[in-house]
């Protein structure tokens, strides 16, 4: 490893500061960008979940889903919906005869 050294002879005291807090400043904001969490681009969430959501029966959110209302995603026996489609179905009672 070789070690650098770096003469600074033409800076004032304030001169150096700015200079070190424009570079750390820089570092930190590229940090940021790079470190920052990923959003899950959707989310989704359980048969549990979506009936908590809803407040409703498990066995209504089947019937919904047989008549067509939520759209259920799955993977083994797993069964997922996503949020998006759950606030999608979510009318104002004003456009829906009832």
């Amino acid at each position: 490893m070789q070690i650098q050294t770096i003469q600074i002879t033409q800076l004032t005291p304030d001169q150096f500061e700015e200079t070190i807090k424009k570079a750390v400043k820089s570092q930190l904001d590229f940090l940021r960008k790079e470190i920052a969490p990923i959003q899950p681009k959707e989310e989704y969430l359980s048969r549990k979940e979506v009936a908590d959501l809803l407040k409703i029966e498990l066995s209504t959110l089947h019937n919904w889903c047989k008549k067509g209302k939520l759209k259920p995603y799955g993977i083994g026996n797993r069964v997922y919906f996503l949020r998006s489609d759950i606030e999608k179905a979510l009318v104002p009672l004003n456009q829906k005869g009832l």
